[in-house]
């Protein structure tokens, strides 16, 4: 009987690197024996992960070996997106101050590999990295890359979008919308929490966060503008307020913790000090497309502005937290994320107001964010909104 061969093929694509192989004796750097070229290749495995792996094609002729480096090479040089250099911010105290290992072990061997440029900055202070990308030229890097959690990568994300507003003149005092950053963001998850880079990549994984960027995959994601009447406060994914905010600030206070530890001292400590806030809140509910078309229609038919405020929407009441998200911010407490009802680049936002209601049945509300079920319950308002 003869013996059947599975036949198996890679993109190039998927490809990320082309080296030569060589064997080397100890201590030995440069030259050695020719064994032949090693292809480093992505591969996509169950839920979102990504993974490195090696091909080996054997040769021992120089010319033959160079020749198909050298053709490979400029396939790969091919691909519009992927970058060649990199401004890169560590934050050396996320996660028990482990970014700085996990940069320097995880991501800057593989972004050596894939021939990538690095300009690397370990930050000293809060806000360490915001000041310099008001100042420094981001024209000679095709990416900026966060390695830390949630914190530093929307302090880099607010950077690269107000250095954006100073660079095309916006006027930050009015009501002009602001312009889309020029520079991508990569984020490599090494916080205490890093629902950023697990909303992004659909998984919280290093390594896969990183043949992201290598590949140089992109995706749009929705960012919301916080501001009073007359200024910019801020850019950001998110904001928290009431019971949210407070146990964010608890933890910020207890650094020393282990991540795990803060994070459920936090709650428990606000918990126990639960109160509502009195709150007004207008905004504007999304409607479907359809409907809306119809709407802007009658209103054209009969002389109304399409920005007419009469659709606003108003609540008052006591609320124990009040949350406004531009992306669906997943995480391992939250399968579905935080607000499963948006998505990253729909231009919507979710709205979440949860009224008073006794401590029980807040402690459920909060349960409902580990279940794949439906999170709705009593106390809470749950709207999509837009901004027009």
């Amino acid at each position: 009987m003869g013996q059947q061969h599975k036949e198996e093929y890679i993109e190039m694509k998927d490809v990320f690197s082309v080296k030569l192989k060589r064997r080397r004796l100890a201590g030995q750097q440069k030259g050695g024996l020719l064994l032949g070229i090693a292809i480093f290749v992505c591969l996509k495995k169950e839920g979102n992960k990504l993974k490195d792996s090696i091909i080996n094609l054997s040769n021992l002729s120089e010319d033959h070996c160079h020749l198909w480096l050298k053709h490979m090479k400029e396939i790969l040089s091919g691909f519009p997106n992927r970058p060649k250099s990199l401004k890169v911010f560590v934050n050396p105290t996320s996660h028990r101050k482990e970014a700085t290992h996990i940069y320097y072990e995880q991501v800057a061997p593989l972004f050596k590999l894939a021939d990538i440029r690095t300009d690397v900055t370990v930050t000293e202070y809060e806000g360490h990295a915001l000041t310099l990308l008001k100042e420094c030229d981001l024209t000679s890097f095709h990416g900026v890359v966060s390695v830390g959690g949630d914190g530093t990568a929307s302090e880099v994300a607010h950077g690269l979008l107000l250095r954006a507003q100073m660079d095309a003149g916006v006027d930050m005092d009015n009501q002009r919308p602001p312009v889309r950053a020029k520079v991508p963001l990569g984020i490599i998850p090494a916080g205490s929490t890093n629902a950023l880079a697990h909303t992004l990549n659909g998984i919280q994984h290093t390594l896969t966060a990183i043949l992201h960027i290598i590949l140089g995959h992109l995706q749009s994601v929705d960012m919301c503008t916080f501001r009073t009447p007359s200024k910019v406060l801020r850019f950001g994914f998110s904001s928290v307020f009431g019971f949210g905010s407070r146990t964010l600030a608890f933890a910020e206070k207890h650094r020393w913790l282990p991540p795990n530890q803060r994070k459920d001292f936090a709650v428990v400590k606000t918990l126990a000090n639960l109160k509502p806030e009195d709150c007004e809140l207008s905004f504007l509910p999304i409607k479907p497309l359809e409907q809306d078309a119809q709407e802007n229609d009658r209103k054209k038919r009969e002389g109304l502005k399409l920005d007419s405020r009469e659709d606003w929407h108003k609540i008052h009441g006591h609320f124990l937290n009040v949350s406004i998200m531009a992306i669906p911010c997943l995480c391992s407490m939250a399968p579905r994320g935080l607000a499963p009802n948006t998505r990253l680049n729909d231009g919507t936002l979710a709205l979440i107001a949860v009224r008073n209601t006794s401590r029980p049945e807040f402690v459920k509300h909060l349960r409902r964010y580990a279940s794949v079920k439906n999170q709705g319950t009593s106390p809470v308002n749950y709207y999509v909104w837009k901004e027009r």
